[in-house]
């Protein structure tokens, strides 16, 4: 189990492929919400909304990153909307 306090904000958050999945905005109890950067803009051009992933995907932290368990195309199937 990895430790939750050491996920900072702004931290990279990495499929087990290494490919870019979000950026920690910050932790809500046990999921880590990602910034709305990373969320695709809607159909009527606004901007993306903020996503979640499980703190139960995390396999480690690695040079500030946060790396899932799950492949980076997995990983976004798991996250929910706000």
């Amino acid at each position: 189990m990895v430790d939750v306090s050491q996920i900072q904000e702004h931290a990279e958050v990495i499929g087990a492929d290494g490919t870019h999945v979000g950026t920690v905005d910050h932790i809500e109890g046990d999921r880590i919400k990602l910034t709305k950067n990373d969320s695709p803009q809607t159909e009527d051009g606004q901007g993306g909304k903020h996503h979640y992933i499980s703190v139960g995907l995390v396999a480690g932290i690695e040079d500030g990153k946060v790396r899932l368990s799950a492949n980076g195309d997995v990983a976004i199937q798991f996250e929910e909307e706000a």
